[in-house]
C-alpha cells in the first residue's frame, strides 16, 4: 500500500472547537498522527455542536472534523498528566494549540519551555490576533473575527440593507484553520531541510483580513489611492442567482463575446446598440445593464431547459443547489467525495472526504472520530508510560 504523505508525522493537538481541529484534520487526511488531547469529561467543546445519534458527545461537525485522529484525556494540571504530555512531545513533530497568549505561560506551554522538551519542534500557535497588536490576548470567536476582518460588512454594500451581517458559515474559523495547516506543512519542510524547528503564529483576525482585502482593497491599494475598496464585479446587486421558471440559476457570460451569445439566445442582441452598451469596455462597465436584461428572460423557461441551452452554447451556468441537494448532486456522487460510513459507536453516517487528490496517494479510509480517551491506553503504552 502506498506510504501516506505525512506518515510518520505525529502532531500533538491541543486546539479545540473549529479553528485548530480543522487545521489537524487536513493533516490527518495527510496521514499525519494527530493525538488530540482532550479534558475529561465533556472533551473538546465542538462534540456538542449538534444532536448525535447515539452518544451524546459525537455530533456531526466532530465527527467530520476528527477522523483520523486519536484521543487522549489527560489532566495536564496533574503530575501524571503533564508527565504524559511531556513523554508525547519528546515523540512530536508538531505542537499546535489556541490557548489565549496570557494563560500560555501559566500552563508551562510557551515555546521556550516546550523546545526544552524537544528543540527541533515545530510549534504552532493558533490566536485570535497577532500578538504584537494591541488586541492580543482578546477573545476571538468567528462573529468576533467576521465582524473586526470587515467581513460582515460586505452584503450591506451588495443588497442595501444597512445592517452589517455575518455569512452564515464559521468563515473565519476554516479559512484561518487552512492557513494553520499550510503553515505546518512549510514548517516541516524547512524543519527536514534544516533540523531546526521554530515558533509559527496563525493569527485569526490577519488571515481573514488578507483573505478579505486580496480583492477587496481593490483601487485603494495604491498611494495616493485610484478608487474606492470593494470589489465592483463581486459587489453588484444584479450579479446574483435569477429566478428561471421553476428555481434559480447563475450564468456566468463573463467574457464579452460569451454574453454577445447570451443576448443572442435571450433575444436581446438589440440591446448592444444603445448607448453605453455598444463597445467591449463600454459593456464592461455597465455589465449591470446586461444581468438586467438577463434576469428578465430567465422567468420564461425552466432550469432544466436554460442549462441545456448555455451548455449548448459553451455559455457557464448552474443551478443553485440547497445543501439537501448536494447528497445527491451528481458531480459530488462521481469525485466520491460523500462517502456513507459506519461509525463503531454511531452507526452509519455520511462522511465528507478529503477534496484534493494526489496520484502518489489514492485515498484511504481515515479511522473513525474517536470517543472521548479513547485511545488512552494505546498513547501511553506507545509512550512506554505505565497505566
Amino acid at each position: 500500500m502506498t506510504q501516506a504523505m505525512l506518515d510518520g508525522i505525529r502532531i500533538a493537538d491541543l486546539t479545540t472547537v473549529i479553528f485548530g481541529p480543522y487545521c489537524t484534520q487536513v493533516l490527518a487526511d495527510l496521514g499525519a498522527d494527530v493525538i488530540k488531547v482532550e479534558p475529561d469529561g465533556w472533551g473538546d467543546a465542538s462534540r456538542n455542536i449538534g444532536k448525535s445519534a447515539h452518544n451524546k458527545l459525537m455530533g456531526g461537525l466532530h465527527m467530520r472534523m476528527n477522523r483520523g485522529k486519536r484521543s487522549v484525556t489527560w489532566d495536564l494540571k496533574s503530575t501524571e498528566g503533564r508527565a504524559a504530555l511531556e513523554k508525547l512531545l519528546e515523540t512530536s513533530d508538531v505542537i499546535i494549540h489556541n490557548i489565549r497568549p496570557d494563560a500560555v505561560g501559566r500552563a508551562r506551554l510557551d515555546y521556550d519551555t516546550i523546545k526544552q522538551i524537544r528543540p527541533d519542534i515545530v510549534y504552532v500557535h493558533c490566536t485570535g490576533y497577532d500578538t504584537s497588536g494591541p488586541n492580543c490576548g482578546e477573545p476571538a470567536y468567528d462573529d468576533i473575527i467576521q465582524a473586526a476582518s470587515g467581513v460582515a460588512s460586505l452584503l450591506p454594500r451588495v443588497d442595501g440593507n444597512p445592517a452589517p451581517r455575518f455569512f452564515p458559515m464559521a468563515m473565519a474559523d476554516k479559512v484561518s484553520g487552512l492557513h494553520a495547516a499550510y503553515s505546518v506543512l512549510a514548517a516541516i519542510i524547512h524543519k527536514l531541510r534544516t533540523g531546526e524547528g521554530q515558533m509559527v503564529e496563525v493569527p485569526m483576525m490577519e488571515s481573514m483580513a488578507s483573505f478579505n482585502m486580496l480583492d477587496h482593497l481593490y483601487e485603494k491599494t495604491f498611494i495616493p489611492p485610484i478608487g474606492n475598496t470593494g470589489y465592483t464585479r463581486q459587489l453588484d446587486p444584479t450579479r446574483q442567482p435569477m429566478r428561471t421558471k421553476d428555481g434559480y440559476i447563475v450564468v456566468a457570460p463573463y467574457q464579452d463575446p460569451r454574453w454577445l451569445k447570451t443576448l443572442e439566445i435571450i433575444g436581446m442582441s438589440h440591446v448592444v446598440e444603445q448607448p453605453g452598451l455598444t463597445t467591449l469596455m463600454e459593456r464592461r462597465e455597465n455589465a449591470d445593464r446586461l444581468y438586467v436584461y438577463l434576469a428578465d428572460a430567465l422567468p420564461e423557461r425552466t432550469t432544466a431547459e436554460w442549462l441545456a441551452i448555455f451548455k449548448k452554447n459553451q455559455i457557464p451556468a448552474n443551478r443553485v443547489n440547497t445543501i439537501d441537494d448536494l447528497l445527491t448532486d451528481p458531480q459530488l456522487q462521481a469525485s466520491g467525495l460523500l462517502r456513507e460510513r459506519k461509525h463503531p459507536t454511531e452507526g452509519c453516517y455520511i462522511e465528507v472526504g478529503p477534496p484534493v487528490k494526489f496520484s502518489a496517494y489514492p485515498y484511504r479510509e481515515r479511522r473513525h472520530a474517536p470517543s472521548i480517551g479513547e485511545h488512552n491506553d494505546e498513547v501511553i503504552n506507545e509512550l512506554g508510560l505505565k497505566k
